[in-house]
């Protein structure tokens, strides 16, 4: 069974709403957390409910699509389907959800063999729902976003991130594609919720978004709602690193140069 456009988008922006209502609930009524790779890398039991509730749903609606979700759900796509995939976030910013900062969402986008289909962001202390995809433009609670125009990296912000690990002064070489783009930029945003930024470019309120090493449930959800904006997304093999790049096409292509430089 596959969807309309109109209806994988009606149906992902249900299910980011209801997972981020959800994990709001269980934040407030108290959480048992673990650590997975690092002290900054945590996961709650809101992530996996959040993400068992979008799953059901997927293979409910959408039995013959694939789903890959960050919390460990996985299935391949029918045949018949190619390469139609749902990728999950369920608590996307989970440090900050802990933590009590009101940057985290809940994400889902779906890609196929020609690419970014749609994506779908739900920023619940903000009660923001963004929604757009292929040929479809980006909404913000269903007010469609102005197209997002060239201007220069000197003249807009640029959201990141740097981990402190690679700062110390015999890694940080590894960081210097990352930081001879961002030291381009008029100003850095480090928000901690890599769809929210994405989300945010989008909407013209982060010039563009630059990450190494982004894992797709980190990229498809807001790299489709740029596109869908009417900006560009490129993902660029350089110094053994997968860097992720999304703004108006002039950024993206500075930003692409001046990793290569590097």
């Amino acid at each position: 069974m596959t969807g309309t456009m109109a209806e994988d988008l009606e149906l992902a922006a249900g299910l980011v709403r209801q997972a981020g209502e959800l994990a709001g609930t269980m934040l407030a009524d108290g959480l048992e957390t673990r650590h997975k790779t690092s002290i900054s890398d945590v996961v709650s039991d809101a992530d996996h409910a959040a993400e068992e509730l979008i799953t059901k749903q997927l293979i409910t609606e959408r039995p013959d699509d694939g789903l890959v979700g960050e919390e460990g759900a996985r299935r391949a796509p029918s045949a018949e389907n190619a390469e139609r995939t749902w990728y999950i976030d369920p608590v996307d910013g989970t440090y900050n959800f802990l933590s009590k900062l009101p940057i985290w969402c809940s994400a889902v986008g779906l890609t196929d063999a020609d690419g970014l289909v749609l994506g779908a962001v739900y920023h619940p202390v903000a009660d923001e729902l963004w929604v757009g995809g292929r040929g479809v433009r980006t909404t913000c609670n269903g007010v469609p976003v102005e197209p997002l125009v060239d201007a220069p990296l000197a003249e807009i912000s640029i959201g990141s991130y740097l981990p402190p690990a690679k700062l110390a002064p015999d890694d940080i070489g590894t960081l210097r594609p990352l930081l001879n783009a961002i030291s381009r930029a008029a100003t850095v945003r480090v928000i901690g919720s890599g769809s929210i930024e994405l989300a945010s470019v989008s909407g013209g309120r982060i010039g563009a978004s630059l990450h190494g090493g982004t894992l797709p449930w980190d990229w498809v959800p807001g790299a489709a709602l740029v596109e869908a904006a009417g900006g560009a997304t490129r993902v660029i093999e350089h110094g053994g690193q997968r860097w992720h790049v999304a703004g108006n096409r002039l950024a993206v292509a500075e930003i692409s140069a001046a990793l290569q430089e590097s």
